[in-house]
C-alpha cells in the first residue's frame, strides 16, 4: 500500500497544486492582490539559502509551493488507502493542509498566526487550502479506489453500517499492518 500512496499521492498533491495555484492566479487578477513570496522565504529559511529583500525567485517559490503541496498528497492518499474518502475525509485533510502551512510559516518566524490576520486575508488563504484539499482528494480517492478497492476502514464499516460496539476488527491479513 506504501509504495502506491507514495507516487499516487505525489500526483494528487501536485494536481490539488495546481488547481489551486491556477484558482490563486485568477483571485489575484481579480482582486488585485499582490503574489505570495512566503512559499520562498520560508524554503530560504528552513534550507539555509541566502534571504534577499522584495521580491523572490519564482522557482524557490514554485519549489515550496509545489513541493509541499506533493508531499502533503502522500497523506492524502495514505487516507484514501486506508478507506478514508470523499468530502469529510477532505474536509478534514484541509485542516492538515492549513496546520502544515502554520508550523512552517511560524517556526521560522516568515509568517504570524492567523489570529492576528485581516479577516479578509484569512478567507482568502482557508478558500485556496480548502481548494487544494478537495481536489487533491478526488484525485487521491479515485486513485486507491482503482488501485485498490474499498479500504480497511470501508470493509470494517460494510460488515455492519454504524459505529457498532459489537463488530470486531477485520481479520488480520485483510488490513494493513503485520
Amino acid at each position: 500500500m506504501f509504495k502506491r500512496a507514495l507516487w499516487q499521492g505525489l500526483i494528487a498533491g501536485t494536481a490539488g497544486g495546481v488547481v489551486m495555484t491556477l484558482g490563486e492566479k485568477l483571485e489575484r487578477a481579480v482582486t488585485g492582490r499582490p503574489d505570495s513570496h512566503v512559499p520562498a522565504r520560508v524554503l530560504q529559511r528552513l534550507s539555509g539559502l541566502p534571504e534577499q529583500p522584495g521580491r523572490q525567485p519564482l522557482p524557490v517559490n514554485w519549489a515550496m509551493h509545489f513541493g509541499q503541496a506533493a508531499v502533503l498528497g502522500v497523506l492524502r492518499s495514505v487516507m484514501a488507502h486506508a478507506g478514508l474518502r470523499g468530502p469529510l475525509a477532505s474536509a478534514k485533510f484541509t485542516v492538515v493542509r492549513l496546520t502544515n502551512d502554520q508550523i512552517l510559516e511560524n517556526a521560522t518566524g516568515v509568517g504570524a498566526p492567523p489570529s492576528t490576520w485581516p479577516r479578509k486575508e484569512l478567507a482568502v488563504d482557508v478558500l485556496h487550502k480548502t481548494v487544494y484539499a478537495f481536489v487533491t482528494g478526488v484525485v487521491a480517492d479515485a486513485l486507491a479506489r482503482r488501485s485498490s478497492g474499498r479500504g480497511p476502514g470501508q470493509r470494517h464499516a460494510a460488515l455492519r453500517p454504524g459505529r457498532r460496539s459489537d463488530v470486531g476488527p477485520l481479520p488480520r491479513g485483510e488490513a494493513y499492518g503485520r
